[in-house]
């Protein structure tokens, strides 16, 4: 075969070989781009142990303050009963006073959701409404006082008075927001009497409260937080509501 027949079959190979190198080149390219870019890391799961830790070490601090006083009990005692190391307990709490601070926001938060649950549940339509949340409401804040005891009064009071401030401040919120509302509502329904504001009886509380239910006045009075508040609110009561209000269960 001459030459110039040869021409055309060479060029028509040529051409076939473009063509099938051309995909072995996108195909080879392809595999080095899959090589080149890495599938993107997984977020670190939560650490549910760590968090819920946190809530361990409050229950168990909660319950050895309010009956004891936070001063009997040190931070590596309290390692040693939750079985966690000290420097974890000291990664969530970096001393006694932090976790002073957070066993009584535990405290403030589980009291206002127990009164907002009394609130709700009773809407005030018929009188029986008042005079079963204000029961209900009476009873809920002497359980709760019921887990101070004279240890903890005693600490705050020689070991932490300005942790005791911030106390005075959340729990007149707390009285002029639930006892507040109820009062008013009462008024309305004829159960609280209406020549006194109902403002003005709250304050009157609230006075009657920080003057007597502080640290150094429940010591001096030999008396526990339940039994101060008892008193206080007995007199309170027996002012504001009418007789109707006294009457009514």
């Amino acid at each position: 075969m001459e030459s110039h027949e040869l021409a055309p079959l060479v060029a028509w190979i040529h051409r076939r070989s473009l063509f099938i190198q051309g995909p072995r080149h996108l195909l080879r390219d392809r595999q080095q781009d899959n090589i080149d870019v890495k599938p993107p890391k997984k977020a670190p799961p939560r650490n549910r142990k760590n968090e819920f830790s946190q809530q361990r070490i409050v229950e168990a601090a909660r319950a050895h303050f309010f009956c004891h006083g936070f001063r009997s009990v040190t931070m590596d005692e309290l390692a040693e009963e939750l079985g966690i190391s000290k420097k974890t307990l000291y990664a969530h709490f970096p001393g006694k006073i932090e976790l002073l601070e957070a066993v009584l926001a535990d405290k403030f938060a589980g009291v206002e959701a127990k009164l907002n649950g009394i609130i709700h549940a009773h809407p005030h339509e018929h009188p029986h409404d008042f005079s079963t949340a204000l029961q209900e409401l009476l009873a809920n804040m002497q359980r709760e006082l019921d887990e101070i005891k004279p240890p903890f009064v005693r600490d705050m009071r020689q070991k932490a008075p300005h942790v005791f401030k911030v106390i005075e401040r959340r729990r007149a919120a707390l009285i002029e927001r639930f006892f507040g509302k109820l009062f008013i509502e009462g008024q309305r329904s004829g159960m609280v009497r209406k020549d006194v504001p109902a403002k003005l009886t709250i304050e009157i509380l609230l006075a009657i409260v920080q003057a007597i239910m502080n640290p150094l006045k429940m010591e001096e009075l030999g008396m526990t937080p339940k039994e101060g508040f008892a008193g206080i609110l007995k007199i309170i009561l027996e002012g504001a509501l009418t007789r109707r209000g006294r009457t009514v269960g």
